[in-house]
C-alpha cells in the first residue's frame, strides 16, 4: 500500500516517467541494476517504480541514517563493507541466485552533476558473478534539493525526471586474465557501459537553439554566459532576444537554407549572428580570413556563398581592408553596422516578445536535427578549401560524448582564444560552453602570447582549449600564477611536445591533457581525462564512436584510421562540385570518415598517433596542404625541379622545407613572387640539390627526401 502511494505522490509531484520496460523484462531473473546516482532520491524512486521487489546493496554505515530506514522497508537490503573483499564475496553469492539486485557503482552521490568515479569492485562482482546487467539512467533528480548540487545547478521544486532502461548487457573478460589485472578490465568495461549509458539517453536530438533553451530553462534566464573585451556579460535572456533581432534582420537579406559568409572576428556579437542564422534556418559558413581574399572567395565558390557578413570595425582593426575590396567585388558584402539603423524599436520590441514567449512556439517549428548548423572550411588535397557541414546532431552528439567523459559545471569559465572558423573555437570554445551553462570569454586572437595569460588570470578561468604552439608560447610568456584558477587544458590540433606537457607541469602545476580530433568529428574524437590519461596517446575514443583500423603496407602494430558515430559530418562541399553535399564514405561503407592518420589503438581504446598518409602538414594547429605549395613553387620556377616536404619543429609543429635545384632560392626572394599566399603555406627552410630524389618510375621520392631534409637541417 505504501508503494502504491508513494508510487502516485511522486508521480504527481515529479512528473516521474519510466522508459525502456520492455528491457527491464528482458533482462532476466539474476540482475544487477547500476544507475547513475544523482541524488538522496535515487533508491527511492528505483525502489517505487521498477517492478517486482528490489535488492539494494547499501553501505552498512548509509543503511543505518534514520531518515532513510522508513524506506528501506520497502525493498530488500544487502548491507555491505565496500572496504572487505568478504562483502563482495557475499554479494558474488547473492547474485547467483534470482534476484534483481541494484547497486550505485560510483558509490556516491554526484559533486559534478556529472559521473563520479567508477569503482572496480562493481565490475568484478558482474563478472564473477555471471548476472545480467541493467544499466538505468536517472535524469532530473539532480536538480532536486535532494541532490548535492547546491550552487552548482539551479535547483527547483518539481524537476520532471526520468528514469530510462537501457538494453541489458553482460561484462565479458578474457578467461587468461586474473587477480588485479582482471578486475581492472571488469571495472573499465562497467566504466563504458555507464559512460556509454550516459551518452546514449542525451538529448542531443534537436537544434542547437532548441538546446539553448534548454539550457536556459536549467540555468535560468539571468544566468551569464558570454563576455568579450567590451566587458558587456550576455546572460541567456539577452543573448536569446539580441539573437532573435539580428536574425530577423538578416532574415530580410537572405534565404532559408543559404550558406551565409561570417567573417567577423571572437566576439559575443559573432555569437548573436551566428544564433540569428540558425534561428531562421540559415546555415553560417565560417570563412577563414587567415587564407587571404583568394582563399575566402574559393570558399564561397565552394559552398555557393552569395552573401558575406562583416564588420568595419573588424576590417580596420585587423587591417583586412585590401580583402575586404576583393570580396566586395565579387560578392554581396554586408557591414553589420549599415543593417544597425534598420533595427527599430517596434522590431526590438518585437525581438523582445519572441524571446519571452519561444518556449511556446519554437518547438513546434519542427526544426530538424539533422539539418546543416554550420559549415568550416578546411584544406583540400589540392590545396583548395572544402567545406566541412556538420549537422545541430552532430555537434550536440560530440558535446554529449565529452560530456560523459569529463565533468564541467555552470561555474566554470572557458577562455576561447580560437577562432570560430577553428572548429575547436565554434563547437568546443563557443557552443560547448553556452549550451552547459559555463561563461565562454572571447578573445580575438591567439597570436597574444603575452596577453592571454593576463586575460585567464584576470577573468578567473578555469578551462583553456588550444594547441601545442599557442600552449607553449603562454607558458614561457606567463607568470606562474596567471593560470592559478585552471581545471583544465586540453591540447589538440597538433601533436602536444613533451617540452610543453614538462613546462605547464612544472610551473604551474598543471597536466596538460591532450586530445584527438578534426572538422570532420564536430571535432573531438578521442581525449585524456583526469581519470582516464596515459602519457604518449591522445586518449581513449569517446563514447558512441565505433573504428577501424585498414592496414597500411609496411607499418607493423598501426593502420590507417576510419571512425562511425553520430559526430561524424555530414559531409564535404568540394571546389569541382560546389554546393553539392559529398556524404562522407570509406572502404568500410557510407557513413564512415577516413581520417588519413595512421594510428594504433590498445586494448583500453587509448590512440596513439604514428603519423598522417596524407600530405599535409599541422603548422600552428592549421592544416598545410604540401601539393598545393609545391605547386604554386612549380608556377614560379618551372624550370627547376622542387619537392615540398615536412620536418619537426619545436615551435609550430611541422615546417616546410623546398628541396630544389632553383639557384638562389630564398625565403625572401618566394614571398615576394608568391602573390597572396599565405607566408604559412611557404616553406621557411630551403635545400639546394643538383637532383631531387625521385623513384624509378619518375615519380618524387618524398620518403627519400625527407630523409635529406632530416639530416641536413639536423
Amino acid at each position: 500500500m505504501l508503494k502504491i502511494i508513494l508510487h502516485k505522490l511522486l508521480t504527481f509531484i515529479y512528473r516521474v516517467e519510466v522508459q525502456g520496460l520492455e528491457n527491464y523484462k528482458k533482462a532476466g531473473d539474476r540482475v544487477l541494476i547500476i544507475a547513475n546516482h544523482t541524488s538522496f532520491l535515487d533508491p527511492l524512486l528505483l525502489g517505487v517504480f521498477l517492478p517486482d521487489t528490489i535488492t539494494f546493496a547499501i553501505n552498512s554505515h548509509i543503511a543505518e541514517r534514520w531518515w532513510l530506514k522508513p524506506f528501506l522497508g520497502l525493498s530488500h537490503v544487502f548491507r555491505m563493507d565496500p572496504t572487505h573483499p568478504i562483502s563482495l564475496k557475499n554479494l558474488i553469492h547473492y547474485l547467483q541466485k534470482p534476484s534483481k539486485t541494484v547497486i550505485f557503482p560510483e558509490g556516491r552521490i554526484t559533486v559534478t552533476g556529472s559521473l563520479m568515479k567508477i569503482y572496480d569492485g562493481t565490475g568484478m562482482v558482474a563478472d564473477k558473478s555471471g548476472a545480467t546487467i541493467l544499466p538505468i539512467r536517472i535524469e532530473g533528480a539532480q536538480y532536486t534539493h535532494f541532490s548535492r548540487l547546491q550552487d552548482i545547478v539551479r535547483l527547483r521544486l518539481f524537476p520532471k525526471i526520468t528514469l530510462q532502461i537501457l538494453p541489458p548487457t553482460k561484462i565479458s573478460v578474457a578467461d587468461e586474465l586474473r587477480g588485479k589485472a582482471r578486475r581492472h578490465v571488469s571495472g573499465l568495461i562497467l566504466t563504458d557501459i555507464m559512460t556509454d549509458m550516459m551518452f546514449t539517453t542525451s538529448h542531443y536530438q534537436q537544434t542547437l537553439f532548441s538546446a539553448l533553451l534548454d539550457a536556459k530553462k536549467i540555468h535560468g534566464g539571468k544566468h551569464t554566459v558570454a563576455e568579450d573585451l567590451d566587458r558587456i556579460p550576455l546572460s541567456y535572456n539577452t543573448l536569446i532576444t539580441r539573437s532573435f533581432a539580428i536574425g530577423n534582420a538578416l532574415a530580410k537579406i537572405t534565404t532559408k537554407d543559404e550558406n551565409v559568409g561570417v567573417y567577423l572576428p571572437n566576439s559575443s556579437k559573432t555569437l548573436n549572428v551566428v544564433l540569428g542564422l540558425q534561428l531562421h534556418e540559415r546555415v553560417p559558413a565560417m570563412l577563414n580570413y587567415s587564407m587571404g581574399a583568394n582563399g575566402m572567395l574559393s570558399a564561397c565558390h565552394t559552398a555557393q556563398i552569395k552573401t558575406v557578413l562583416t564588420s568595419r570595425r573588424f576590417i580596420d582593426l585587423g587591417k583586412f581592408q585590401k580583402d575586404a575590396e576583393i570580396l566586395a567585388k565579387n560578392i554581396q558584402l554586408v557591414y553589420l553596422e549599415d543593417l544597425v539603423p534598420h533595427i527599430s524599436i517596434i522590431n526590438k520590441l518585437t525581438a523582445l516578445a519572441q524571446a519571452k514567449t519561444v518556449h511556446l512556439w519554437y518547438e513546434r517549428l519542427q526544426h530538424k536535427a539533422d539539418n546543416p548548423a554550420v559549415v568550416l572550411f578546411t584544406s583540400g588535397s589540392e590545396g583548395t578549401p572544402k567545406g566541412v557541414v556538420l549537422s545541430h546532431k552532430n555537434i550536440l552528439a560530440n558535446h554529449k560524448q565529452v560530456s560523459a567523459r569529463i565533468n564541467f559545471n555552470a561555474k566554470d569559465t572557458v577562455l576561447n582564444f580560437l577562432p570560430m572558423f577553428h572548429s575547436f573555437g565554434f563547437s568546443v570554445g563557443t557552443m560547448l560552453p553556452i549550451m552547459n551553462g559555463m561563461t565562454t570569454f572571447f578573445y580575438p586572437s591567439p597570436l597574444h602570447y603575452s596577453i592571454i595569460p593576463e586575460m585567464a588570470y584576470e577573468t578567473n578561468a578555469t578551462i583553456i582549449f588550444g594547441t601545442n604552439t599557442f600552449l607553449a608560447a603562454y607558458g614561457k610568456k606567463a607568470h606562474a600564477y596567471d593560470f592559478f584558477n585552471i581545471r583544465y587544458v586540453v591540447a589538440g590540433a597538433e601533436k602536444l611536445h613533451e617540452n610543453t606537457r614538462q613546462l605547464w607541469a612544472d610551473k604551474f602545476g598543471i597536466r596538460v591533457l591532450e586530445g584527438y580530433g578534426a572538422t570532420e568529428t564536430s571535432p573531438v574524437a578521442a581525449v585524456n581525462t583526469t581519470m582516464f590519461n596515459k602519457a604518449g596517446t591522445v586518449g581513449r575514443l569517446l563514447p558512441g564512436m565505433q573504428y577501424k583500423l585498414e592496414a597500411v603496407p609496411g607499418i607493423e602494430n598501426a593502420g590507417k584510421l576510419h571512425l562511425y558515430g553520430e559526430n561524424i559530418m555530414q559531409g564535404y562541399l568540394l571546389t569541382d562540385n560546389p554546393g553539392k553535399l559529398i556524404p562522407p564514405t570509406s572502404i568500410y561503407g557510407e557513413g564512415w570518415y577516413d581520417t588519413g592518420d595512421i594510428v594504433h589503438v590498445d586494448e583500453e581504446r587509448y590512440v596513439t598517433i604514428r603519423g598522417r598518409s596524407k600530405r599535409f602538414a599541422k603548422i600552428g594547429g592549421e592544416m598545410i596542404s604540401l601539393t598545393a605549395t609545391e605547386q604554386i613553387i612549380n608556377d614560379i620556377w618551372p624550370e627547376a625541379q622542387h619537392a615540398i616536404v615536412c620536418i619537426p619543429d619545436e615551435k609550430k609543429g611541422e615546417q616546410l622545407v623546398l628541396i630544389t635545384t632553383q639557384e638562389n632560392a630564398n625565403s625572401k626572394e618566394l614571398n615576394k613572387l608568391a602573390h597572396n599566399v599565405p607566408s604559412l603555406s611557404l616553406p621557411k627552410k630551403f635545400m639546394r640539390v643538383e637532383q631531387v630524389p625521385v623513384l624509378a618510375t619518375g615519380k618524387l621520392n618524398y620518403p627519400a627526401a625527407t630523409e635529406l631534409a632530416l639530416e641536413y637541417f639536423k
